[in-house]
């Protein structure tokens, strides 16, 4: 039975599959309120990859990494975090190891705000290192706002840290790990929606959890999952096949539209 989950394989079956294209995903171990597991964010992020990577030729999963930088969300019991620079350094070392063995197209599929400013410059830093990579960093929640219908969440657009969008791909993904008697959070009400405000999570919510976890659906949550699974898959398969080109225009032949 074909895998493209990279635990569940040996040597032989790997190398048999000629994979060349890897999803590295990510999550923290967080408190996400009283209704979803510590886990959430790796859940989330490797079953969406997996289910990408099972609709391509070529590409591996690798097994789900559950620890993140999450320090800001420490105010409730239990975060399990890694520093900012420990991240950088592990995601660094799992994407060299991958280059060593021939993998050079790698998407890091994201599952935790933490996560992004690490993922980002570990990705950033290998690539420059080994400019053959074709390196990606996904973050699976900023594609909703144009990729479903817009009167699909009721309160504050679903966002939230275990809020109505979170709640409902848990539900679509890992429902019996779900407790929805217990699914609250709270709403702040003076987050600058484009400055880059730095808070810890105690100045949100009393909660483990922001925005409208009650609102969260399994319907709403099979929605979001397919919305992800809609345009990643069709931007693997083209990773997957070509890796990253941009095919800049050279700047002689541009056109010249200062007459416009």
């Amino acid at each position: 039975m074909r895998t493209v989950k990279l635990e569940e394989m040996n040597t032989s079956s790997w190398m048999a599959a000629g994979f060349d294209t890897a999803i590295v995903p990510i999550g923290a171990c967080e408190s996400h309120g009283d209704h979803m597991p510590f886990g959430t964010d790796g859940l989330t992020s490797h079953a969406l990859a997996v289910k990408i990577a099972e609709a391509c030729e070529k590409t591996f999963v690798l097994p789900p990494y559950y620890l993140g930088y999450s320090q800001h969300y420490r105010h409730k019991p239990i975060c399990v975090s890694l520093s900012n620079d420990t991240q950088v350094r592990v995601l660094k070392d799992v994407l060299t190891s991958l280059h060593h063995w021939g993998i050079k197209k790698i998407l890091i599929l994201n599952g935790h705000d933490g996560n992004i400013p690490c993922a980002e410059i570990a990705a950033r830093d290998v690539k420059v290192m080994h400019p053959e990579m074709s390196l990606a960093v996904f973050d699976w929640w900023t594609i909703l706002a144009k990729m479903v219908p817009e009167d699909t969440f009721e309160i504050w657009a679903g966002f939230g840290h275990a809020g109505e969008v979170e709640t409902s791909i848990g539900l679509a993904l890992f429902p019996d790990l779900m407790d929805m008697t217990k699914a609250r959070g709270q709403i702040p009400t003076r987050l600058d929606p484009f400055v880059k405000e730095i808070w810890t999570f105690d100045e949100i919510t009393a909660h483990g959890a922001s925005g409208a976890a009650e609102k969260g659906t399994v319907e709403k949550g099979r929605i979001i999952v397919d919305a992800v699974l809609s345009y990643m898959t069709d931007y693997m398969r083209r990773f997957e096949k070509e890796g990253l080109v941009y095919n800049p225009v050279d700047a002689l032949d541009y056109p010249d539209h200062s007459a416009d």
